[in-house]
């Protein structure tokens, strides 16, 4: 038997209405704050990653899938959507069309890390960019739209983090402090943040290993070091944020993995997850666009994981999903065989008939008996079924039975508008 590969899961029938739940919720909330959907690709140029992301991250160094094409091209499945999107920005002159481009997007994204709950080698995202402005209120309304999109979910256990990473110049003088404070504590790191020291020392502060929390806890804070500009614009993120009554904390060790990020950062994390307890991450990225290719074309963006939202979920019960029953289900119950071609025509027909007028209806495909065929009506939660056959058809007439009643009324068989009226009125009155 030929399985899935490692790290993947297959999304099945009975899991997919939690998936469009949360889509619908995600679509819904990013409209409302003026957000178009863009579709990029899922492979790109691997060099797109490479300088977007940064040579010396994890994900370049370890989590890419690569190969080459038929051309020798080197192609990357996307291990994310940013640099992506920036792509697409510049690439389609989308930042002449208009001063702000605000842009969301939903897919799959692809990281060969070791499989762990809520993180998986193909993963999904949700996720934003907004480019064309500087504005700290921007900055802000990302994470309170991201903040908006978990809490309608129904996620309660939230807590919002922010920071702020300054300009470049600033953090390069920071890092210098930071390898000074870290010198002659070097050897009691972990083997991964000793290799970190010589190549993204921010991303110490990502570690998970207690001797390297225990060590940074002492470090040097970079907000101590920041510009003006950046402390201005970060006094009026945090104004913002409590003027809009979202509730959050300063932390000085979020600090992002990615190269591209300048000045604000932010996570929201969730208690119901485990170890992997960000639901999303982003914060601003102003250099990015030029790094690409681009004019120098200020942005700020966040991405959230679907898998780890649906745990959290799970673990809150948070989900509230609409009912995924069927309307109707059609049962034949007529066993005379010189007359079952005849019957099963006049069933497939009025299902059709049903179907044109948004009735959800089924019926049986596999000639069984109709206990059989009312034990697929429960599987299918119908609401009513319709009993087609017997003396009451030979009478021109149909049984409607209410499955949650289990009172029963005859229908004309010509009269399918009254049929299809008792149908949509209890559906209203269930909604």
């Amino acid at each position: 038997m030929i399985k899935a590969i490692t790290g993947t899961k297959d999304i099945l029938p009975n899991e997919i209405p939690k998936w469009n739940y949360i889509q619908n919720i995600v679509e819904k909330i990013f409209h409302k704050f003026n957000y178009k959907e863009i579709r990029t690709p899922t492979f790109e140029e691997t060099i797109l990653f490479a300088r977007g992301i940064g040579e010396q991250t994890d994900i370049v160094g370890k989590e890419m899938y690569s190969f080459k094409d038929r051309s020798e091209t080197s192609i990357t499945l996307r291990p994310e959507n940013t640099a992506g999107v920036v792509r697409a920005f510049i690439e389609q002159s989308l930042g002449a069309q208009q001063s702000l481009n605000k842009l969301y997007y939903i897919g799959a994204m692809f990281r060969q890390e070791r499989p762990q709950a809520g993180r998986l080698r193909q993963f999904h995202q949700f996720g934003a960019e907004a480019l064309g402005s500087s504005s700290p209120l921007l900055d802000a309304e990302m994470i309170e739209v991201a903040y908006q999109i978990l809490n309608n979910i129904g996620l309660k256990n939230l807590v919002v983090k922010i920071n702020s990473l300054g300009v470049p110049e600033v953090r390069e003088k920071y890092k210098m402090e930071l390898r000074k404070f870290l010198l002659d504590k070097k050897d009691r790191l972990s083997e991964e943040s000793r290799k970190r020291f010589d190549t993204n020392i921010l991303r110490i502060f990502d570690s998970k290993i207690e001797v390297d929390k225990q060590i940074m806890k002492d470090a040097p804070i970079l907000l101590d070091y920041l510009d003006e500009q950046s402390k201005n614009d970060f006094d009026i993120l945090k104004s913002y944020l409590a003027k809009i009554e979202i509730p959050f904390e300063v932390d000085t060790a979020i600090v992002r993995g990615l190269d591209y990020y300048t000045k604000t950062t932010f996570e929201i994390v969730s208690g119901s997850v485990g170890s992997q307890s960000a639901l999303c991450g982003g914060g601003r990225y102003d250099l990015l666009v030029k790094e690409l290719g681009g004019k120098d074309v200020p942005a700020v963006g966040f991405a959230a994981g679907m898998e780890r939202i649906l745990l959290a979920c799970q673990n809150e019960k948070a989900l509230n999903i609409p009912d995924d029953s069927i309307d109707l289900y059609l049962i034949r119950i007529n066993d005379d065989l010189k007359r079952k071609n005849e019957f099963e025509l006049i069933v497939a027909s009025l299902a059709s008939k049903l179907r044109s007028k948004d009735i959800r209806c089924e019926y049986d495909y596999l000639n069984r008996s109709v206990k059989a065929q009312m034990r697929d009506a429960n599987k299918n939660n119908a609401k009513f079924v319709l009993f087609i056959g017997g003396d009451e058809f030979n009478n021109g007439q149909l049984i409607l039975k209410n499955m949650k009643t289990s009172e029963q009324r005859l229908l004309s068989f010509t009269d399918i508008s009254a049929l299809i009226e008792n149908i949509k009125s209890s559906r209203a009155n269930n909604e």
